[in-house]
């Protein structure tokens, strides 16, 4: 069956009218007579072959009908704008909203977006944090960076840098510590992911001693914590070098262990538009592989 050739300029008479219920207002926003409105949602109707309005005497009511066909059409005016408002000085701008694990937000990117922002200024880049549970599509996010192996059901994801963890702890309590079998005794701050204190002692040769205390779910948390004197944390050491810089965070020990690494995250059900692919190129020119 073939589709009724409707002029957008009728779509857009029919969406105003909707949107004010009275000709009149409806025919201030656009410029033009009530009467030549009136017009062209006749047409409309008759091309649709359905009545889109119920006259009453203080304005238009919605049929069943214009009732189903409104929130098509404003939505996609809408999109139509927002689209149009992102051409300016003659090129196009896109919005990209970036869903980032908190750690690695402070940690490498924040640092770096001024350059971004330099390199690519058509780009308007929106930065949302988390704790590594996001969910792209529930979110309303274009991207993520996230932890772990790279295995998401339904997302593509593209390699940013290892993050390989070790113990960081203040100064005084590093001063006390010259071998990992010192790590006996001492509060071992602990993270929601399990397993990390485990696989780091198996590396060095040692069982994981109990682990008690409070369990935080972000590597920040766990670092300020460190950083006051409350304890070792296990941290992904790279995302920290201000705090080593700074003297807040130290490294007693130069073994490390893998629980996984950095990566950028899409839907695989969404094609990467040009802003997407920009960001990507950037983040792997700038992270270590």
């Amino acid at each position: 069956m073939d589709r009724p050739n409707i002029p957008l300029n009728a779509l857009r008479v029919f969406e105003a009218a909707a949107r004010h219920l009275t000709l009149t207002q409806a025919a201030v926003e656009l410029c033009v007579t009530p009467a030549a409105l009136s017009h062209q949602i006749r047409k409309l109707e008759d091309r649709l072959g359905v009545t889109l309005f119920r006259r009453v005497p203080r304005g238009l009511v919605l049929t069943d009908e214009g009732a189903a066909l409104v929130p098509v059409l404003t939505q996609a005016f809408d999109r139509i704008g927002d689209t149009l408002d992102r051409f300016s000085g003659g090129r196009y701008h896109e919005a990209l909203h970036l869903g980032v694990v908190g750690t690695f937000a402070a940690g490498w990117l924040i640092p770096r977006l001024d350059a971004f922002e330099t390199a690519h200024p058509q780009i308007d880049l929106r930065v949302l944090t988390n704790n590594n549970r996001v969910s792209i599509p529930g979110e309303g996010l274009d991207l993520a960076i996230r932890f772990g192996d790279g295995s998401w059901p339904g997302l593509e994801a593209v390699p940013l840098m290892r993050a390989p963890l070790t113990p960081m702890c203040a100064r005084h309590h590093a001063a006390r510590l010259t071998h990992p079998s010192d790590l006996s005794g001492q509060r071992l701050l602990r993270s929601y992911r399990a397993g990390e204190w485990e696989g780091w002692f198996q590396a060095v040769g040692l069982p994981c001693p109990p682990l008690r205390g409070p369990m935080l779910d972000s590597s920040i948390a766990l670092a300020e914590m460190a950083a006051q004197g409350h304890g070792i944390a296990l941290l992904p050491h790279p995302m920290f070098a201000a705090w080593q810089d700074n003297g807040r965070l130290v490294r007693p020990f130069g073994q490390t262990v893998d629980a996984g690494r950095y990566w950028l995250t899409r839907s695989q059900a969404r094609p990467e538009t040009a802003g997407m692919a920009a960001l990507r190129h950037w983040l792997q020119s700038i992270c270590p592989a």
